[in-house]
């Protein structure tokens, strides 16, 4: 499924993946890498195996001197390039720790007069365009980034209750406040709101037992 492994291998920590792959190890007797590998390919494969192998740099370690030089190297690697050289935004994107990333961002956007979601979203397509947006997302704020997957696992006719469960179990002794914080910022409703309308049932009072309160 690739949505799920684009929601977990790009909002996860290095630490949080080296213990997915041990627990995958112990739990089916298999490598997690192998098994992705085997069943995806292309480009999406080569970022997926880049986020697994967790040699993300520490956060809070900026390179000064490489900021300008990564947000050049990402627009030549899109914008200024006919095609797209897929490489050099997997080896930016899934190496540089969170806090160099969001200070290349923010020198891609005085150098290029775009986000670096846009050119993203030109560049790149199908399920490695997802992933990248996905890692851009959790590098601005994780508690954003699955207030999105929440509001959209509930908009329009029917849920996507694989994504909400998985979502509310995972954070909810983690970031869930925060969150339920972004949520209300972003989309002017509050989560709690959101799933009393959109469920029912035990289904919906264990869901919003894991909530908690109303914003």
């Amino acid at each position: 499924d690739e949505q799920v492994l684009t929601e977990i291998l790009a909002s996860r920590t290095p630490a949080e993946i080296r213990n997915i792959k041990q627990v995958y190890q112990e739990e089916y007797g298999a490598d997690l890498e192998d098994h992705i590998t085997s069943d995806t390919s292309g480009y999406y494969q080569r970022m997926l195996v880049v986020l697994l192998q967790a040699n993300r740099d520490p956060d809070g370690q900026i390179k000064e001197s490489l900021i300008e030089e990564d947000a050049q190297e990402l627009f030549r690697a899109g914008e200024l390039k006919w095609g797209t050289d897929e490489e050099k935004f997997i080896t930016i994107l899934g190496t540089r720790s969170i806090s160099h990333l969001r200070k290349v961002f923010d020198k891609y956007m005085t150098i290029s007069g775009f986000q670096i979601e846009e050119t993203i979203d030109r560049e790149t397509s199908g399920a490695l365009e997802k992933l990248l947006l996905a890692i851009v997302k959790c590098v601005r704020s994780v508690p954003a980034y699955f207030a999105e997957c929440l509001f959209y696992a509930m908009k329009g006719a029917g849920t996507d209750d694989d994504t909400l469960i998985r979502i509310m179990v995972s954070r909810s002794e983690k970031d869930l406040l925060d969150i339920r914080q972004a949520f209300r910022r972003d989309f002017a409703k509050s989560l709690h709101h959101v799933i009393q309308k959109d469920t029912s049932g035990d289904y919906r009072n264990g869901l919003l037992l894991l909530c908690g309160g109303e914003d």
